[in-house]
């Protein structure tokens, strides 16, 4: 049912973002690509969605800690898609310090990316869905939108405030079409895992394997990370029409780490 459907995924030309846009490719949806990195490469990976999957991609490269990039982004992919089915909002950072010593510019950083962009895009892209009376909105949250860690204040904050956001938009949109989830996953090996294993290395003064074994994987009691592929798989579930009831939550693939 998502063929010929068209999507925004933020945050989408690596990680978690890249695995959701190609798994909703791979079901004949249309594409906004967003984010950072190298332009070759970056039309490279659009190019080649494009070809494997045969659907439209395009791509905007809009900063997602402004808004009004946010809004002239949102408005650009109704025009260059022929309007958005599916927001997806991805994009997000990370900095790891002692509260006392975390810096204010970093903290306004991830707010803006990781809580501010989320409204921003819902804001813009909620209206066509309104007009359309079918969307859906998932929201790339963290386990830690649902429990805490020390050193992650700005991060955290963040996340449990995108799940507040899901949860109250959904609320809105109950009676719309409209469908607005939260995914808590786990720890997933992305880059900013990558950058987190590497900090806390550096904090702990320990090698990068004992950091993943004793303290990232420590909290999973499946002692593995989860993968990509699980997080988009659950994504696309969420846009199906077998979903269409499911709204308003938060919903953990963590390999039982909210479950202690």
């Amino acid at each position: 049912m998502l063929k010929g459907k068209s999507a925004v995924v933020t945050g989408s030309t690596s990680g978690i973002g890249l695995g959701i846009a190609r798994a909703l490719a791979k079901e004949g949806v249309n594409l906004m690509l967003n984010g950072f990195g190298d332009a070759a490469e970056i039309e490279k990976l659009r190019a080649g969605i494009a070809a494997e999957f045969g659907v439209k991609v395009v791509y905007d490269g809009a900063d997602m800690s402004k808004g009004e990039a946010i809004a002239a982004f949102i408005k650009k992919s109704e025009q260059e898609l022929g309007g958005i089915d599916i927001l997806v909002n991805n994009a997000g950072i990370q900095f790891v310090s002692p509260v006392d010593e975390f810096p204010d510019a970093k903290w306004e950083a991830i707010q803006s990316i990781n809580l501010s962009s989320s409204f921003h895009c819902i804001k813009t892209a909620l209206p066509g869905m309104k007009n359309k009376g079918w969307g859906r909105i998932v929201n790339i949250a963290s386990a830690h939108g649902l429990i805490a860690s020390p050193f992650k204040s700005a991060y955290v904050a963040a996340k449990h405030g995108q799940v507040g956001l899901t949860k109250s938009v959904a609320l809105e949109v109950a009676e719309a079409g409209i469908t607005v989830n939260a995914i808590c996953p786990g720890y997933v090996r992305t880059p900013l895992v990558e950058n987190q294993i590497d900090d806390q290395a550096k904090a702990h003064n320990m090698p990068r394997d004992k950091v993943i074994r004793e303290v990232i994987l420590a909290v999973q009691p499946t002692r593995r990370f989860v993968e990509i592929e699980e997080v988009a798989a659950l994504a696309v579930y969420l846009c199906g029409d077998a979903a269409k009831s499911i709204t308003g939550t938060a919903i953990a693939i963590d390999g039982g780490w909210t479950a202690r």
